[in-house]
């Protein structure tokens, strides 16, 4: 599957280096560049986040994490992480590596899926940091009110799926 995947993207690249040509040089030539240098910003975080996911898990407590977020946590456990989601802040490479260090010291799947989708949808810093000053308040609670649930619904919905 990850196979399927991994190729999938590809193709999808290189159609879009194609369209870039298509357009011009001077376009395909910066989109390069630019692609590259992102890159190389981006490969030493992804490291730095997967050594760090691990030491985390190592650093974490099971005897904590199982009876808050583990599997037998129920729906208190998804509430918890959901909480636990929204508290954090960082970019990917924080909310991605808690959530593997989660999962590695025994946290439940639903439970991290929660968390993964709080922390997507309505990070608390996010929140205040950028949406509050560049949009209407009333949009921002709108938004973050509309996506209350949609945590509780993607665990419930990971429960279901993985019940036998």
């Amino acid at each position: 599957m990850m196979l399927v995947i991994s190729v999938l993207l590809w193709m999808v690249v290189v159609a879009l280096g194609f369209m870039a040509a298509m357009r011009g040089t001077d376009l395909f030539r910066d989109s390069v560049r630019d692609s590259v240098i992102e890159f190389m910003r981006l490969i030493p975080r992804i490291a730095l986040g997967v050594i760090g996911s691990g030491f985390i898990a190592d650093a974490m407590p099971q005897d904590l994490i199982v009876p808050w977020i583990g599997p037998q946590s129920g729906m208190l456990g998804v509430a918890i992480a959901t909480i636990g989601g929204a508290a954090t802040s960082g970019g990917p490479v924080v909310g991605f590596s808690i959530a593997a260090a989660a999962l590695k010291g025994g946290g439940g799947a639903p439970q991290v899926i929660a968390y993964v989708v709080a922390w997507s949808l309505f990070s608390i810093q996010r929140i205040i940091g950028w949406e509050i000053p560049s949009m209407p308040p009333r949009v921002v609670w709108l938004r973050a009110a509309v996506s209350v649930p949609l945590p509780l619904l993607a665990a419930a919905t990971a429960m279901l799926i993985a019940r036998p």
